[in-house]
């Protein structure tokens, strides 16, 4: 069965050269398939025009590839579309297109389901399944890079690993995938252009530097131990302490030519006060940072609420005089749950009376 081949795109660049030398091909015949597979994306041998036939059925004999499919594509009258995709084991995953006048980005998932637990996200009420491999991670840029030139004639600008799972607890895959995103092989963005986000799991923040060049943000939520432990239960394992260390080390690997994004999901009654905006601040003096501000996004079963205009208002207000860029996130994509915390890995999704136009099974 083609399933239990090898997936021809788990080889990197050398290795696949190393696969032709061994066949007798030569060995630049590894680079037009590579660029096939990344850059062009193909999901079959048989349209690699410039490989000989004999060298397709060789590569067919030896390998499978395993695209992902989007199973279900859900518009919001926002723009933003948000895709359930099925992986080659028909476990599904999330990603969503979030376009503006600016930027389109791609919001890619690492993990099917999460283990972190944290409180304000509904992804973290499902169980991890499994890691994704960088292909699967890969191929959900694919998808919304086709997404944007179909549906908005623009190109795919941004990537952000902020859908289900954390990034860092799927080290490898990730920072492979973050690396075929920036090959000009493949689709060639730069750093600035990729930003993984974690909720703090500093031994993989301390090698980030020394694996791939991106940028990092840091799903922070708390000022203090006390209520980030209950947030964000990693915490416990990582204190808030551990964690800004690990950012001074990634700020002074590059020697203050960086800064770090700080999210804050703003819960109404929790830690929204002007007190732990102070307190914030505080902890965030010595760090070259900008802080984005989000309002919480309601899931089912969830007893948090959005915080009221006036707290998210006087909260931005206090980081802006203590001279923070703080900006504030608008809620996209949620007539699909579709905004941030919101991605939980279903078929279908609640309508909350916004247009929605779904597509199904698309290869």
């Amino acid at each position: 069965m083609e399933l239990q081949k090898k997936d021809i795109r788990k080889l990197t660049l050398p290795e696949l050269e190393e696969f032709f030398l061994e066949q007798g091909e030569k060995k630049f015949r590894a680079k037009q398939v590579y660029e096939w597979l990344w850059n062009k994306s193909l999901k079959n041998f048989d349209e690699m025009s410039n490989i000989s036939l004999s060298t397709r059925e060789m590569l067919k004999t030896h390998f499978s590839i395993n695209h992902i499919r989007v199973d279900l594509m859900q518009h919001s009258s926002d723009g933003t579309i948000k895709n359930a995709v099925k992986l080659f084991d028909d476990k599904i995953v999330e990603s969503v297109l979030i376009p503006t006048t600016k930027r389109i980005t791609a919001c890619i998932s690492s993990q099917v389901g999460c283990s972190l637990d944290c409180n304000f996200c509904a992804t973290a009420r499902l169980k991890r399944m499994r890691n994704l491999n960088s292909d699967e991670i890969y191929d959900q840029v694919v998808a919304i890079k086709d997404e944007a030139e179909t549906y908005f004639q623009r190109p795919l600008t941004n990537i952000v690993f902020m859908g289900m799972g954390e990034p860092l607890l799927n080290f490898i895959p990730v920072i492979e995938s973050a690396k075929i995103m920036k090959e000009q092989l493949a689709y060639g963005l730069s750093r600035k252009r990729i930003t993984i986000s974690t909720s703090g799991i500093t031994p993989q923040i301390d090698q980030l530097h020394n694996e791939v060049d991106v940028s990092l943000a840091i799903s922070l939520h708390a000022p203090t131990n006390e209520l980030r432990d209950e947030i964000v239960p990693i915490n416990k394992k990582y204190p808030i302490s551990e964690l800004m260390k690990s950012c001074y080390n990634y700020l002074n690997f590059y020697a203050g030519k960086r800064s770090i994004t700080i999210e804050y999901v703003l819960i109404d009654g929790v830690n929204d006060s002007e007190e732990l905006a102070i307190k914030l601040a505080k902890l965030l003096s010595k760090i070259s940072c900008k802080i984005n501000l989000i309002p919480f996004n309601p899931f089912d079963g969830s007893s948090y609420k959005r915080s009221s205009n006036r707290n998210i208002e006087t909260f931005k207000n206090v980081l802006i005089k203590k001279g923070f860029i703080t900006t504030l996130r608008v809620t996209r994509g949620d007539a699909v749950d579709g905004a941030c915390g919101q991605l939980v890995g279903r078929l279908t999704k609640s309508i909350k009376g916004k247009k929605l136009i779904s597509h199904q099974s698309i290869s």
